[in-house]
């Protein structure tokens, strides 16, 4: 066996080896969802009793959740794909101050960020007991990934020599932007929004002080679930919620491999005939 080979295989075991110590802690704490006693064991019995139970007490806050982290999603992606273009064209001390600026949500405790939120906007009327109180919390944290991921993207692609291009053969800008820029930062699209949803769907530290009795998200009530059931119903709902959130991340990535369809300007289909 020659060295690249066994470098290869003992790569490939410290993947597996990482990817199992990752994987069975979420399995098994999935498979007490399942069991009808887990003092007991496996030996007790599988049953579908703590999942039906989750399912007819917790679905509106599960489903709460996912709409949050949707809405999420499509707010990062309007506000991060144009603030990663901006910075991008525009390489100067202002812009990196602001690309630091933009990671402060990262670095500063969810509670802070949380308390800050509830000291500025608290005393608006309505707006402290809504869903929109959360969604603001979950874009600040949530927007520097997809930021960054874009970002990324955009500093490895030569995008001024591509739009150049596309503008002198007539492309304007909203041209150039949606058949020049997006596609080629499909990736780091893709990537980023992978992160903002499984960010917002598990967030908790903020999400705990911003919460209310009527706006409960699934972090939240796992956490009361643990804290005041029974650990099958704990682990049940951990089922769900991976049950739920598997489909949206797959079709996340099924709609960033998507074809896409890239603008061609008159003058070069011209030319190509």
């Amino acid at each position: 066996m020659t060295r690249n080979r066994v470098l290869f295989v003992l790569q490939l075991l410290f993947t597996l080896l990482v990817c199992v110590f990752l994987i069975v802690p979420v399995g098994m704490s999935m498979l007490a969802g399942v069991t009808t006693n887990y003092q007991v064991g496996i030996e007790s019995g599988l049953t579908l009793r703590w999942v039906m139970e989750v399912w007819d007490g917790y679905r509106d806050t599960l489903f709460a959740s996912l709409g949050l982290s949707v809405a999420c999603l499509i707010i990062t992606l309007i506000l991060g794909i144009p603030t990663a273009y901006v910075l991008v064209r525009t390489q100067n001390r202002l812009s990196r101050i602001i690309e630091e600026l933009l990671v402060l949500p990262i670095a500063i405790p969810g509670l802070a960020t949380a308390l800050a939120l509830i000291v500025t906007f608290g005393g608006v009327p309505g707006f402290r007991t809504s869903w929109l109180f959360i969604l603001v919390g979950h874009v600040l944290f949530t927007l520097p990934f997809m930021v960054r991921s874009v970002l990324a993207v955009m500093h490895a692609t030569d995008l001024k020599t591509l739009e150049e291009g596309a503008a002198s053969l007539g492309a304007n800008f909203a041209q150039r932007f949606v058949d020049i820029v997006l596609p080629n930062c499909r990736a780091g699209i893709l990537a980023g929004s992978l992160m903002v949803v499984t960010l917002s769907v598990g967030e908790f530290n903020m999400t705990w002080l911003l919460h209310t009795p009527l706006t409960k998200t699934l972090p939240v009530g796992l956490a009361d679930a643990y804290a005041s059931l029974r650990f099958e119903i704990g682990s049940a709902y951990t089922l769900i919620f991976f049950l739920l959130i598997t489909p949206l991340l797959l079709a996340i990535q099924a709609i960033g491999k998507a074809r896409v369809v890239r603008f061609v300007p008159e003058e070069l289909a011209t030319e190509s005939k």
